[in-house]
């Protein structure tokens, strides 16, 4: 489910832009083994030009750069604490450029985009429980247009 989750979100980011053109950033929290590289995983691979991409967490070098259309900047925001890296802040910057960041929960709030989309992972007893969340318009939008995959989803639960 959730490797088909993230490619719901490769289709459905195609129609999403900021009210500065760049693309809805991503913003994953959740524990260890919660699913957060799984859902970048299957959004990548739905991307074109992900044959070249080898979708990994990047823990120790803080952004893998994939080469798909549009390029993935995927952020393991784990060991930063306090404040933005300036790969981070510079990515949110670009206009092609989609910015996945693992871990958001360590950026202070006064650092996250104003426009995103936030992914957050629980430990529930039946295992773990989703909750999206839209920030701004653009992320609305983005939110709206992956709405008819959640319903069908929900429905089959």
């Amino acid at each position: 489910m959730t490797l088909a989750l993230g490619a719901a979100l490769a289709k459905a980011l195609a129609g999403s832009r900021t009210a500065s053109g760049g693309l809805v950033p991503l913003l994953l929290s959740g524990p260890l083994g919660s699913g957060k590289t799984t859902l970048v995983r299957g959004l990548v691979a739905a991307l074109p030009g992900a044959a070249e991409a080898e979708v990994s967490s990047p823990s120790f070098n803080i952004v893998n750069i994939y080469p798909t259309r549009p390029q993935v900047a995927h952020f393991d925001l784990y060991r930063v604490a306090g404040c933005a890296p300036e790969e981070f802040l510079d990515a949110l910057d670009a206009q092609n450029v989609l910015v996945v960041a693992e871990w958001i929960e360590n950026l202070p709030r006064a650092d996250w985009p104003e426009e995103a989309l936030t992914l957050t992972w629980t430990s529930v007893p039946s295992g773990r429980a989703l909750e999206i969340r839209a920030w701004g318009k653009a992320a609305d939008g983005l939110l709206e247009a992956l709405a008819p995959q959640l319903n069908t989803w929900e429905k089959d639960s």
